[in-house]
């Protein structure tokens, strides 16, 4: 017969019970415990997938306040906010070129299209007066077109035509009727920005099948400068003043709109550089260099510069034997301009200016190159204004003084 120990069962059970209940203990404290935070903080967002919140004292430091401000994450933000704002008056403009049916002809080249079709842009509306809506775009988009069509954000195709274009600044302004033109832009200040400041570019990359494309990046560079070769001959004739940006720019987003996240237009997008090691240097014409420019189109069909009437060229691009035997210069002067042409009644030709006379001073301002002096001349010089121009010639130092005019188309 087996032996039952009544008092060995009975501790037993009691230390069964007693973890048993040890551990009910602890649930009820668990499940009392996350009553009384949600209780107190209904707003932590448990149980809520789609709320995200930060909290943080009302103040927006930590001073011992006791008063909490609630903030959620909205995704309409600054940015969708400008691109709502903008986008509409950004256009896409197709520049058409002579050619018959089958793109054969004037103006065909390579990569284009039936009817002739040369490239695509982009462009900004800015201004609606007198039935016309007035668009800023790029020079090069709109540089020797038969015909241009602008289309709309909501896909309305319209005839264009030229109002006026500067290829210095490689800015163009057009018009079409403005009965369908919804949005105008509002321009900001260029000269406001700030290094690292957020920006949107806008406009239609590769042509209309990716119209209305939305790129953002910062301002990587301010007042940068580019030298550029207008009639592709090899030299440089000027150097481009531009907004750097890491905003991806392709082709087809030129004349498009940098835009700050108020919504208003910064920069007119121009350029990208196209190498193969480099990524995402983008370039954009400032709105506060652009303003001038639109201003001189509106009202002249042109910008109007001074003018001296010269043909130049750069000496430190003209050889060592040239510059002592044709020139005839001194062995110290190595840098200046030299007139190579000087056109009939022009400022320069009635003061006296020959070819192989060598610009070296503006108004007492050294002149090294070409490009300097366009910059001055240009710049700073106003039409009507008188000019002091400091010159070598057969190796004499001379100097004369003339009035600028307008060059006549």
């Amino acid at each position: 017969m087996g032996y039952y120990d009544q008092d060995s069962e009975n501790r037993s059970q009691r230390k069964r019970g007693s973890r048993a209940g040890y551990f009910l203990a602890a649930l009820a404290g668990v499940i009392i415990g996350a009553i009384l935070v949600m209780v107190a903080f209904p707003n932590l967002g448990i149980g809520d997938e789609n709320q995200t919140t930060i909290t943080e004292d009302a103040t927006g430091g930590n001073n011992g306040s006791n008063d909490i401000q609630n903030l959620s994450v909205d995704v309409n933000t600054a940015v969708t906010k400008a691109v709502d704002k903008a986008s509409d008056a950004v256009v896409g403009i197709t520049n058409t070129q002579s050619s018959d049916f089958w793109g054969q002809g004037e103006g065909q080249g390579e990569g284009e299209g039936e009817g002739g079709t040369a490239g695509s842009g982009s462009g900004v509306v800015y201004k609606k007066t007198d039935g016309k809506a007035w668009i800023i775009t790029n020079n090069h988009v709109i540089e020797g077109a038969n015909e241009l069509e602008v289309t709309l954000n909501d896909g309305t195709k319209l005839p264009a035509e030229v109002r006026g274009s500067d290829p210095w600044t490689d800015l163009a302004v057009i018009e079409v009727d403005s009965e369908k033109v919804k949005t105008i832009a509002e321009f900001g200040k260029s000269s406001a920005l700030k290094l690292g400041e957020p920006v949107i570019a806008i406009g239609n990359p590769l042509g209309l099948q990716f119209s209305g494309s939305i790129t953002k990046g910062i301002i990587s560079g301010l007042e940068r400068t580019i030298e550029i070769d207008i009639n592709q001959d090899g030299e440089v004739d000027w150097n481009a003043e531009v907004l750097q940006t890491d905003a991806a720019i392709n082709p087809g987003n030129s004349g498009g709109a940098l835009v700050n996240l108020s919504g208003q237009v910064i920069g007119i997008n121009s350029m990208k550089i196209a190498q193969e090691a480099v990524e995402g240097i983008g370039l954009s014409i400032p709105i506060d260099s652009v303003i001038p420019i639109i201003s001189d189109i509106e009202k002249y069909g042109e910008v109007r510069r001074p003018y001296m009437g010269v043909n130049l060229a750069s000496v430190k691009e003209i050889s060592q034997y040239h510059q002592q035997n044709t020139l005839k210069l001194p062995k110290n002067v190595t840098t200046g301009v030299a007139i190579t042409g000087v056109q009939p009644n022009s400022p320069a030709s009635k003061a006296g200016i020959k070819e192989f006379d060598v610009i070296v001073e503006m108004d007492g301002e050294k002149v090294d190159d070409v490009v300097k002096l366009r910059k001055f001349l240009y710049n700073e010089k106003q039409i009507g204004e008188n000019i002091e121009i400091t010159y070598y010639r057969n190796g004499k130092k001379e100097t004369t003084t003339f009035e600028l005019s307008r060059e006549t188309m």
